[in-house]
């Protein structure tokens, strides 16, 4: 059982590490504008990060669990930072309501509270970026 002192930090944790997820992708937005492929996208923000000294991993495979059975399925998460924050990355016209549920689920099966979808197909990246917390 987790205790509440604990998620109270992991929480404050990840809330922090979010603004500088946030801050590394409008950084990469300033930089290089819309209308790239989300691949380009990617790579500038784990660069990005690298160079902020943020531990990331890219490109992480998600474990199905059901029925007590792990089920080895084709979804990746693009970037998980410090094991706390999941990073969704788009470069879409619009953003669609199962881009939040899939990140929710991600959440859940990652047993992760916050997650941040970024657009990057925007003029200004405040407007793409959602934050989702689990629960």
């Amino acid at each position: 059982m987790v205790h509440h002192k604990d998620t109270k930090d992991t929480k404050g944790k990840a809330n922090f590490l979010s603004k500088k997820i946030i801050g590394a992708a409008i950084e990469v937005h300033r930089c290089l504008g819309p209308g790239l492929l989300e691949s380009a996208y990617e790579e500038c923000l784990c660069h990005e990060l690298a160079l902020q000294r943020i531990p990331f991993e890219r490109q992480v495979p998600l474990l199905v669990e059901y029925k007590g059975v792990h089920l080895e399925c084709a979804y990746r998460l693009d970037l998980v930072v410090e094991n706390l924050v999941i990073v969704e990355l788009k470069a879409v016209e619009k953003m669609e309501p199962i881009y939040d549920a899939q990140l929710l689920t991600y959440l859940r099966l990652r047993n992760l509270w916050l997650g941040l979808l970024i657009n990057f197909n925007v003029s200004t990246l405040k407007n793409g970026i959602k934050r989702l917390v689990n629960g």
